[in-house]
C-alpha cells in the first residue's frame, strides 16, 4: 500500500481488526520512510458494479459517494455512525448479490430510501425531496403521509 504522504510503496501494517460487522478489515499502517500513519479498509467486492444514470450515461459504482449521500441526509440528526455504515454496507450487498453488473440509479435511490426510512424520518424526507425532485409543498405532504402509512406512493386520492 502506497503511503499517502510521501508515496513510498513500502508501508507496514501495525494493527488489523474487523470492521463493519465483519464485512471489512480495518488496518492501521505506518510508513517507515516518513513515519506517517494512516488507516485502510479492505472489503469484499463480489463484482464491479456500474450505475446507469437516467440519461443513459454509465459510471462506476462508488461506495464512498453512496456513504456521503446518506451522511448528507442524516446531517445534524442523532444517528449512530455505525448504523449509517451498516445501512450502506447492506445496500452494497443487495446490489452486488442481485447478479447484475449494471444497476439503474433509481434502484440505488430506492434502496437508500428504504434504509433511511428505518434510520431517521427527517433524513428520509430530506433524501426523498431530492431523489423525487419535489417541486411544491404538496410533495412533502405526500411523503409524510407515506411515513405515517396513510397513503401509498403515487396514490393522490387515498381514502
Amino acid at each position: 500500500m502506497r503511503c499517502p504522504y510521501c508515496q513510498s510503496e513500502d508501508t507496514q501494517v501495525k494493527d488489523s481488526r474487523p470492521a463493519e460487522d465483519g464485512a471489512a478489515i480495518r488496518r492501521r499502517r505506518v510508513c517507515p520512510d516518513c513515519g506517517g500513519r494512516f488507516t485502510t479498509f479492505e472489503r469484499v467486492q463480489l463484482r464491479d458494479l456500474v450505475v446507469v444514470k437516467k440519461s443513459g450515461r454509465k459510471v462506476p459504482f462508488d461506495r464512498d459517494k453512496l456513504l456521503r449521500s446518506v451522511e448528507i441526509a442524516v446531517r445534524k440528526r442523532n444517528v449512530d455512525p455505525e448504523r449509517i455504515d451498516r445501512a450502506v454496507t447492506g445496500i452494497v450487498r443487495q446490489l452486488e448479490s442481485s447478479g447484475e453488473t449494471e444497476v439503474a440509479s433509481g434502484e440505488v435511490g430506492r434502496l437508500v430510501m428504504e434504509a433511511l426510512k428505518s434510520l431517521d424520518d427527517v433524513a428520509y424526507v430530506r433524501f426523498a425531496s431530492v431523489y423525487r425532485n419535489f417541486r411544491e409543498a404538496k410533495d412533502f405532504h405526500d411523503v409524510l403521509g407515506e411515513l405515517k402509512g396513510d397513503e401509498p406512493r403515487g396514490d393522490e386520492d387515498a381514502g
